[in-house]
C-alpha cells in the first residue's frame, strides 16, 4: 500500500494530525549510569527538549495522539520534561511507575533489594495516587532478565502483580526471553492478577514462535516493538503468524525508538519515531493498522 492509499484508508487528509494512533513503547531519554550513580543534573532538560520536540512533532503530523514513555525510575524517568513536551506538541505522553530489574539489577536501588514485594507495590501505588512531579503514572514499567528468573526478578514481577491488581494499571515488562515471559505470566496468575494486564515487551527477540502463541493464549499481550528499518520483514512475519493463529487481537507493536542518551555528546543518535508510520504500516493488510495501533493499545492500557 502506497503512503497516499494508506492515509486514505484511515480516512485522513495527508496533513491531518488525528487518526488517534498510539505508540505503546518509546523513549525520550535514558540514562544507563546505574541506580547507584544516577542523580539530578546529569543532563540539561532544555537540550533534551530541543532534541525530542521535532521528533514528536513529526509523528504528531503522521497521526500519533498518544506516546507511552517507557523509561522507568532510576533510568532517567522525567515526568516534568514529558509534560512540557506534551504541552508543546499536542501528543498525550504517558509516564510510568515500577522498577527495572533487567541488566543484572544494575538499575535497582538498594531499597528494592531489601524490601518485600508488598512494600514495593505500596511505593508504586503511592506514586499512582499522588503522582510523580505532578504527573500521574498510567502504567507499570518493569524489567527482568532471561529465565529462569532469580529472586529479585520474581520479587519485581510479584510487586507489579500486586500493584496491578489494586490499581488496574497494566504491567509492561522488558523481558529477557520467552521462558521469562511464561514464568512471569504464571506469577501474575498465582498472585490473582489478570494476565490481560501483562505485556511481554521485546517479544520479537524470542525466535520460538510457539511461546508467542502460549503467552497470547494465556491472555497476555505480546509486544513486537523494536520496529526499525532492518527488522521490518521479521516483524511482519511475527504479525502474520499471530494472525494465522487468530491471535492478532493479543498483539501490540511499537519501535522502542528515540532517545537522548545521557552522557553521550549531544545526546548521541536520536532515532526518529516515524519509521513505523512511513515504512511499516504501509506493508500491513487493510484493517491491521486500526487493530494494532488503536484498538489493541486501548484494550491493553485503557483510553
Amino acid at each position: 500500500m502506497r503512503r497516499r492509499e494508506f492515509l486514505a484508508a484511515l480516512a485522513l487528509p495527508a496533513a491531518s494530525a488525528s487518526p488517534a494512533t498510539i505508540l505503546v513503547h518509546e523513549h525520550v531519554l535514558v540514562d544507563f549510569i546505574g541506580a547507584d550513580k544516577i542523580a539530578p543534573g546529569r543532563y540539561d532538560p532544555e537540550e533534551v527538549f530541543r532534541a525530542a520536540k521535532p521528533k514528536l512533532e513529526e509523528v504528531a503530523q503522521l497521526g500519533c495522539r498518544r506516546f507511552q514513555d517507557c523509561t522507568p525510575n532510576f533510568l532517567g524517568r522525567d515526568p516534568r520534561l514529558l509534560r512540557r513536551l506534551s504541552d508543546a506538541t499536542g501528543i498525550e505522553i504517558w509516564t510510568n511507575t515500577g522498577l527495572y530489574s533487567a541488566r543484572n539489577h544494575a538499575f535497582l536501588p538498594e531499597y528494592a533489594k531489601r524490601e518485600t514485594s508488598e512494600q514495593l507495590a505500596r511505593r508504586w501505588e503511592k506514586e499512582w495516587r499522588e503522582g510523580v512531579d505532578g504527573v500521574k503514572p498510567r502504567f507499570i514499567k518493569i524489567g527482568v532478565n532471561r529465565g529462569p528468573l532469580d529472586e529479585l526478578d520474581r520479587k519485581v514481577i510479584e510487586a507489579a502483580a500486586l500493584c496491578s491488581q489494586r490499581t488496574g494499571l497494566t504491567i509492561a515488562s522488558h523481558t529477557g526471553n520467552g521462558a521469562a515471559a511464561i514464568e512471569q505470566i504464571e506469577i501474575v496468575q498465582r498472585m490473582k492478577a489478570s494476565p490481560g494486564k501483562f505485556v511481554w515487551v521485546h517479544a520479537y527477540n524470542e525466535k520460538d514462535q510457539s511461546l508467542h502463541e502460549k503467552a497470547a493464549r494465556a491472555g497476555a499481550w505480546v509486544e513486537f516493538d523494536g520496529i526499525g528499518p532492518k527488522s521490518l520483514d521479521w516483524h511482519l512475519t511475527c504479525l502474520r503468524h499471530m494472525d494465522e493463529l487468530g491471535l492478532l487481537n493479543r498483539v501490540l507493536i511499537s519501535q522502542d525508538a528515540g532517545w537522548y542518551h545521557v552522557g553521550e555528546p549531544g545526546g548521541g543518535t536520536y532515532r526518529a519515531y516515524s519509521t513505523i508510520y512511513k515504512d511499516f504500516l504501509p506493508m500491513l493488510p487493510e484493517g491491521w493498522v486500526q487493530q494494532l495501533l488503536v484498538r489493541n493499545p486501548v484494550q491493553a492500557f485503557g483510553a
